[in-house]
């Protein structure tokens, strides 16, 4: 639960603003870690310690706690810079593989099985570069929406006088 919570109430200091204009990219990559989640427990890439093999409580929270908020905020901080924000995702996919996922196997939580850790790391990091290219397409068809909204509106208008 506290990987749920945690991560979400961070999100609440993102502003109003960067939530909206993130939003659509944080979204896509929960449902596509949804899937990568559903790809990698089916590889048996890992296991969850003295659990039922449920996906709605081992996979489920990883994909809808962390994900979006991380996302949230490493867009906030530096999308517009591409090498910043592949630094800054590196950076934390390094923790999350070699440390936080460390103290998941000491607590008994999860342990992976058919990936070593930089075979892990690659397995969340690779998602960065379609982030990136996500919001990119996601702010183009935006402006581009808006520039023909007008487009349009000034046609409008100038017929009508």
């Amino acid at each position: 639960m506290v990987l749920i919570i945690f991560p979400w109430l961070s999100v609440l200091f993102i502003g109003k603003r960067s939530f909206k204009r993130f939003s659509f990219t944080g979204i896509f990559i929960i449902v596509f870690e949804i899937l990568n989640h559903m790809y990698g427990k089916k590889r048996k890439w890992w296991t969850f310690y003295g659990r039922s093999n449920s996906f709605l409580l081992n996979e489920l929270p990883f994909s809808i706690g962390p994900y979006m908020p991380v996302t949230l905020w490493l867009l906030k901080l530096s999308y517009g810079n591409f090498k910043k924000f592949i630094l800054l995702n590196a950076i934390f996919d390094g923790i999350f593989a070699a440390v936080v996922m460390k103290i998941l196997k000491a607590m008994k939580i999860i342990r992976l099985n058919n990936l070593n850790t930089l075979q892990f790391f690659f397995y969340i990091h690779y998602k960065a570069y379609l982030l990136y290219g996500i919001q990119y397409w996601y702010e183009n068809m935006k402006d581009r929406h808006i520039y023909l909204l007008r487009h349009k509106w000034l046609h409008f208008t100038t017929r009508m006088r």
